[in-house]
């Protein structure tokens, strides 16, 4: 066994929970109208079969205030039955089910204010400016009783226990918050008036459920709000909740509902497994209570070392568990190389903080029934399809396809797989997005799909294989912005080549300014804009937007703020134009305001590149479809979008072939 300490049991409140992996609350937006939707208890029975020992449910609805519809509900008339349902799909599976109680508070991420917030006390949130009502302390009473009702009835539906989610600016993180608490009652001033909820709460969940009814704890490690909880103060907190006793483990979470919401949810640009060191030096607070290790924890052998180092008792992972349902299973089984590695993207949260169910870049599968340990069932019949483009589209029609026993050949015209995903993962914080062509090469090589890299097909080519479909999925290219003079075709390239030749000479660096005009705004832009920064004495970042990164999620764009407003070299000019008249030949860009025509010059330049719109690469179409065959266009080459939609519609497609 490679992973000992990673699948060996652990016994909590007298319960074995049967290995260390544990599924940490993520919301899925399976939920409609408060009601336990059969796509949410398969979500979390299909993760249960793949070895999972403990998840923790998304945030339930609890109180009588609680309203959100895309939140289950612990109350309702057929609610009894349907925790049911949803505990034994579970626990019936030799997986632990515990649901989370959780209240947002003042704190609010989704566009807008929040119209019915409650804190403790009347300041607005950090990130939302939502204004929220002070609690009185019936409210906060009424809160408790009911909370240890919902423990009572998830007890009795057949779920293992509860977690309490005190971190990421929620309500519970907002009373233990100096900075968010200024009450002058019993529930707020010093320590032991802020985490008197707690305690309380606690208690009464102790006093209503039987004594092997797991009570998890989830802190907050640091916030990042001035005056708020750091690790000092998070220590303080975790002691004083340790003398009170009555939980059965810790897991602490970083952020709030602020500039800092990103780093609850770390994304590529992160270090490995950033929070280890920093969340066990607190837990040292709690003696003898287990701690979960929790953020961008992705690898089998990455959560083995946490345990074998002693930082941790159980590691905890949301995001690796959304992007493969059998993670657990694959690693016990010494299949790692199988496993559909989580991207840390953010895609999924972006997903559901625009109200849609949750996506993933890198599980096409996500919440179907099949989607354990999936492999494609044979087609009822052979056909020979050639694939021209190894990118993620590419390969994933091509591997399915192939896996359905269908005769594939793939041709991409790079030496390697991936399409510009590979120039993505190159890049600054672009490296876990080979997780999705790493899977489809080793899918494609198992299901014995014929993959020729450094061919760029063409009809010739094609033609040879005499396949009786051909998929195209050649990408996109990135088209010459509108009214630049077209002379300056012959010294201007998009950001993708400049990448690449930079990429080319990684010692190179350059005094003078870059400027990059972006009509793109997604995540690869601006990991290639920090490439620029580090090699250039000065980087503009030109957009004829109001601000940057506009199509990915919140937290992602958080991070890219973070980063490129923390490098001194860089300027950003919003709302701006590139001008027809920059004289660059004397080293001088003209940018326009495209509001009032104002300009603004930036010299010393160096380099002007930009990335944009892109157009379709799907020349081979007309003269294939002349010559009889069957051709369908997947990806960038039907129409330039995302890299989820290049998988998920690249699945698709392998699977009607």
């Amino acid at each position: 066994m490679e992973y000992p300490l990673l699948l060996e049991p652990i016994t909590l409140a007298g319960r074995t929970v049967r290995n260390r992996v544990v599924h940490a609350s993520m919301s899925t937006r399976y939920t409609q109208n408060q009601d336990i939707d059969p796509r949410l208890v398969r979500y979390h029975a299909n993760r249960a079969a793949g070895g999972t020992g403990l998840i923790v449910t998304e945030p339930l609805n609890v109180l009588p205030w609680h309203d959100r519809s895309h939140r289950p509900a612990l109350i309702g008339p057929n609610t009894r039955d349907a925790l049911a349902r949803w505990a034994d799909a579970v626990e019936s599976r030799g997986c632990r089910l515990l649901g989370q109680f959780q209240d947002s508070g003042r704190g609010h991420r989704e566009a807008g204010r929040s119209q019915q917030a409650w804190a403790p006390s009347a300041l607005p949130d950090d990130l939302s400016w939502t204004m929220p009502r002070e609690m009185p302390r019936h409210r906060i009473h009424e809160a408790i009783e009911h909370f240890g009702k919902g423990a009572r009835r998830l007890e009795e539906a057949g779920f293992s226990g509860v977690e309490l989610s005190a971190g990421h600016g929620h309500l519970f993180h907002q009373f233990l918050s100096p900075a968010a608490n200024i009450r002058d009652d019993e529930y707020g001033g010093d320590l032991e008036g802020r985490t008197r909820l707690l305690r309380e709460l606690i208690e009464v969940i102790t006093s209503s459920c039987r004594k092997n009814f797991i009570i998890g704890l989830k802190l907050p490690g640091t916030d990042g709000i001035p005056g708020g909880i750091d690790h000092p103060e998070s220590a303080r907190i975790t002691a004083r909740l340790a003398e009170a006793g009555g939980f059965h483990y810790l897991v602490y979470c970083d952020g709030s509902h602020s500039h800092t919401l990103e780093t609850h949810i770390p994304d590529m640009s992160y270090p490995r497994a950033p929070y280890v060191e920093g969340h066990a030096e607190i837990a040292a607070n709690a003696p003898g209570v287990p701690l979960m290790a929790l953020g961008l924890i992705t690898d089998p052998a990455e959560a083995e070392g946490i345990l074998a180092a002693g930082k941790a008792q159980m590691v905890a992972m949301g995001r690796p568990l959304v992007t493969d349902a059998a993670w657990v299973k694959k690693a016990a089984e010494g299949r790692q190389s199988e496993i559909r590695y989580c991207v840390s993207c953010n895609t999924c949260w972006a997903t559901i903080v625009e109200r849609k169910p949750i996506l993933c870049d890198n599980n096409p599968r996500l919440s179907q029934p099949d989607e354990v340990d999936y492999w494609p069932q044979p087609a009822k019949r052979k056909r020979r399809v050639v694939v021209a483009g190894a990118g993620p589209a590419g390969l994933e029609a091509g591997w399915v396809a192939a896996a359905r026993d269908h005769e594939v050949t793939v041709f991409g015209a790079s030496e390697r797989p991936g399409g510009k995903a590979y120039l993505h993962a190159q890049l600054p914080g672009g490296e876990n997005v080979s997780s999705v062509y790493d899977y489809q090469e080793m899918a494609a090589a198992k299901a014995g799909a014929t993959v020729h890299l450094g061919i760029r097909a063409g009809v010739d080519d094609v033609l040879q294989c005499e396949p009786d479909v051909v998929v195209l999925a050649g990408g996109a290219t990135m088209l010459w912005p509108h009214g630049w003079p077209e002379e300056w075709r012959d010294f201007v390239f998009d950001i993708r080549e400049v990448s690449r030749e930079m990429l080319d000479r990684p010692d190179e660096t350059i005094d003078g300014t870059a400027v990059l005009w972006d009509q793109d705004h997604t995540l690869a832009t601006y990991s290639a804009a920090e490439l620029l920064a580090q090699r250039f004495s000065r980087l503009v970042v030109v957009t004829p937007r109001e601000r940057l990164a506009s199509d990915v999620g919140l937290v992602t764009r958080q991070g890219i703020y973070r980063r490129l407003y923390g490098m001194p070299n860089v300027e950003v000019a919003l709302l701006s134009d590139i001008h027809a008249d920059s004289a660059l030949d004397e080293g001088r860009v003209s940018c326009r305001n495209v509001l009032n025509g104002s300009l603004r010059d930036i010299g010393d330049l160096a380099m002007l590149t930009w990335s944009g719109s892109r157009a379709p690469n799907d020349e081979l179409a007309a003269p294939l479809r002349a010559a009889g065959l069957d051709v369908v266009t997947v990806g960038d080459c039907d129409m330039p979008r995302t890299l989820l939609a290049a998988t998920t519609d690249g699945h698709a497609l392998g699977r009607s072939l």
